[in-house]
């Protein structure tokens, strides 16, 4: 179970395809602009991974080696446009503003890529559960751009009409947000942020792997005997300091009382 847990959430975290693997960044820079685009980007393209996917992994014992990726673009192209078809029947002012971007779906390096590099090669269980994780992964990233910078670019968010969130009057828009300039800095913005967390969470796994190392645990046993021993010795030396300072003591105050004595017995006998 866990297993299957691992090869799903892989792609919506540890290789997600737009902030760890970086594919797919035409699309992702280009249609960002509101969250409309991007919902409707994320779920073709989920669509388009997803049965692609399990058409690969059904057929991928009789496919021929040499001609493997014009079979895969075949396949991809099939259901994209099986996608843009229902796009145009369903949701035409979507497809109008998508344009060109939902018939590219077919070269997207992340389908192709999943295609030549998992689903052609497992089970169609886990090629499932791969298209899923990465179409999830897709969706969340385009979508946290697009909402990035539709927020600061027009200062309200909006979802098929439906307002969620308006600051016209309290904030000023910056319109480079909804341009390329604004596509290029707020990727670069996130590309560095997701970096820097994978960078914290290495070190962390690193440090785990250290602290369950057989020899590391073996090491620092051995530290934590030597330091018992040396504050063992430590105390027994101050307990003998402390006995050889009273004895002292106790001697000087002897000497010190047969003195007093010798000297009142000289008193009295003057």
């Amino acid at each position: 179970m866990k297993e299957h847990w691992d090869e799903f959430i892989k792609g919506i975290f540890k290789m997600n395809p737009i902030f760890v693997a970086v594919l797919g960044l035409c699309p992702t820079l280009a249609i960002t602009t509101s969250l409309d685009n991007a919902i409707g980007m994320g779920f073709a393209a989920s669509f388009v991974l997803l049965f692609s996917a399990i058409f690969v992994s059904s057929i991928r014992k009789i496919i021929p080696s040499n001609v493997r990726i014009p079979i895969f673009i075949v396949i991809i192209a099939t259901f994209v446009t099986i996608a843009q078809l229902l796009m145009k029947g369903f949701f035409p002012s979507l497809d109008k503003s998508l344009g060109i971007f939902v018939p590219l779906i077919v070269v997207n390096c992340i389908i192709l890529g999943r295609a030549e590099s998992f689903s052609s090669k497992n089970s169609v269980f886990k090629s499932i559960l791969d298209s899923l994780g990465m179409g999830l992964g897709f969706l969340g990233a385009i979508v946290l751009i697009s909402l990035i910078r539709e927020f600061f670019g027009t200062a309200q968010l909006s979802i098929f009409g439906n307002t969620i969130l308006d600051l016209t009057g309290k904030m000023e828009p910056t319109v480079a947000f909804i341009l390329a300039p604004g596509a290029l800095l707020t990727m670069g913005l996130l590309l560095a942020l997701f970096n820097w967390i994978g960078d914290i969470n290495v070190k962390m796994q690193c440090a785990n792997v250290e602290a369950h190392n057989p020899d590391n645990i073996k090491k620092e046993k051995d530290n934590k005997d030597n330091k018992e021993t040396k504050e063992t010795k430590e105390t027994k030396e101050n307990k003998d300091n402390k006995e050889n300072k009273e004895n002292k003591d106790n001697k000087d105050t002897n000497n010190n009382n047969a003195k007093n004595e010798n000297r009142k017995e000289e008193s009295e006998a003057k």
